[in-house]
């Protein structure tokens, strides 16, 4: 006898699997690549089948199955969208709920082989959603010397010495506010401030950067495991990556048949095309601690720094007009990013910057007044 548990989740997932046969086939009708639209095809194909099993689980458990099944609204309104506007357009999120089923499935014994199924549909739907539909599109954005890393190094560095010019400026705005007389006070604040913000963010980077790199490092391993257990499968999955981009079938069998000839370079390729991974890539956690925690400082020491030779009003002035020349440089670089202009970039960080200050300061001024 089927506990209710069990049924409740047949249920569940007989009504997912039907939804994603309805969104394949729509994919499959809005796509005007033709081999994209025969892995649509084939990945209907897929949730037909899983539909069928939950189908005969819930009948031998004595429960009606409906035969004029309506899918829900939510898969309607996805189908609609990607006839009317494209399947890139609804990608996303039919990704989204591709990761939705394969968790739903995880954990439980008799779904355990439809896991890898949901999940090459996600890896699928991704690339789709990623707009990595042909494969010099794929390969320029996976390759190292096609990319800006010292951009992306340099966009760092700009928003860490932001997040520490604004907010030490707000506190040493504020701790002034509520004591202008107490030029020591607020120095200390503003050392406290700084050391306080600069270790928490390189805290931050390298704990975030390690828990990434060991995920990275379990998923290259499980991937390892997986091309040594089951080539066939894994040659299979490749060919549908590569289809789902747009190559020809004929072609991306050759194609994922040439690179699983090598395990180390199949390996290399499945990181990168299954997981979006780089292996030579992973990141250094100190490395980028250290440039988090000196970028956030130096920032931080804009608004600190008259307060190290100066007092009283001469200090709070010269931090103010410091702190604000800083402001708009920090805003003229991100310009660099936005191609907004120079100017507009540079007084739109200014306004933000001291709008934040102005209100550190008025509340410890209120504050101040209220304890004095």
């Amino acid at each position: 006898m089927a506990r209710i548990d069990d049924v409740k989740r047949w249920k569940e997932h007989l009504a997912q699997e039907r939804d994603g046969q309805v969104l394949y086939r729509a994919l499959s009708q809005a796509d005007t690549n033709k081999e994209r639209a025969e892995v649509w095809r084939e990945l209907a194909a897929t949730e037909e089948r899983h539909a069928a099993r939950w189908a005969e689980k819930l009948r031998e458990a004595g429960e009606p199955v409906r035969d004029d099944w309506r899918p829900s609204w939510r898969a309607r309104l996805l189908a609609f969208a990607a006839r009317r506007f494209g399947v890139q357009a609804v990608a996303p999120l039919i990704t989204t709920l591709e990761a939705g089923e394969a968790d739903s499935y995880a954990g439980h014994a008799d779904a355990q082989d439809f896991v890898a199924d949901e999940q090459r549909a996600q890896r699928l739907m991704a690339e789709v959603a990623n707009g990595r539909v042909s494969p010099a599109e794929h390969i320029i954005g996976r390759e190292r010397w096609h990319r800006s890393d010292a951009g992306g190094s340099l966009r760092a560095a700009i928003f860490g010495i932001n997040d520490g010019l604004v907010s030490n400026l707000s506190l040493v705005m504020g701790v002034a506010g509520a004591s202008q007389e107490n030029t020591s006070f607020v120095l200390l604040a503003g050392v406290a401030g700084l050391l306080a913000g600069a270790f928490s963010m390189g805290a931050g980077e390298y704990v975030s950067v390690s828990s990434q790199r060991e995920l990275f490092e379990r998923q290259l391993a499980l991937e390892r495991e997986e091309l040594e257990l089951a080539p066939e499968e894994e040659e299979q999955e490749l060919a549908l990556i590569y289809r789902a981009k747009g190559i020809p079938k004929a072609e991306a069998e050759r194609l994922a048949r040439a690179l699983m000839r090598d395990k180390g370079a199949a390996l290399d390729t499945l990181a990168r095309e299954e997981l979006g991974l780089n292996p030579e890539e992973l990141g250094s956690p100190w490395s980028v601690a250290i440039s988090s925690f000196l970028s956030f400082a130096s920032g931080a020491l804009i608004p600190v720094l008259p307060y190290i030779v100066l007092s009283g009003w001469l200090a709070f002035v010269l931090s103010a007009l410091l702190s604000a020349l800083a402001l708009f440089g920090v805003g003229a670089a991100v310009s660099l990013f936005t191609g907004r202009g120079v100017l507009f970039s540079g007084l739109r960080m200014l306004l933000i910057g001291t709008g934040a200050a102005t209100v550190t300061y008025g509340v410890g001024h209120l504050l101040g007044v209220a304890v004095s």
